[in-house]
């Protein structure tokens, strides 16, 4: 379980792409973490995806929008991301 940790944010790059987009999230919700944010730079077109709502282990809920387009962060985050701030 995670040590008060509520929520990890990682931005793919070309050499992180299997990482990040499928090694990590199973990892981080075994240990806990209530949220992983991930900006997706290399993604056609670029996007932002949250995960949460762990269940079993695993993250059962994710959304995903386009770089631009905002994004609700779940509870215990609670907040209205503007994804626009990841535009290049």
């Amino acid at each position: 379980m995670s040590s008060g940790l509520i929520m990890v944010a990682e931005v793919v790059s070309a050499g992180s792409t299997l990482r990040d987009r499928v090694e990590k999230p199973p990892l981080y919700a075994a240990g806990g973490v209530p949220i992983y944010l991930l900006m997706d730079t290399v993604a056609e077109p670029p996007s932002v995806t949250v995960y949460s709502d762990i269940r079993d282990g695993a993250y059962r809920t994710t959304s995903t929008v386009e770089v631009g387009t905002p994004l609700r962060l779940p509870a215990p985050i609670d907040f209205e991301l503007d994804t626009s701030i990841f535009k290049a």
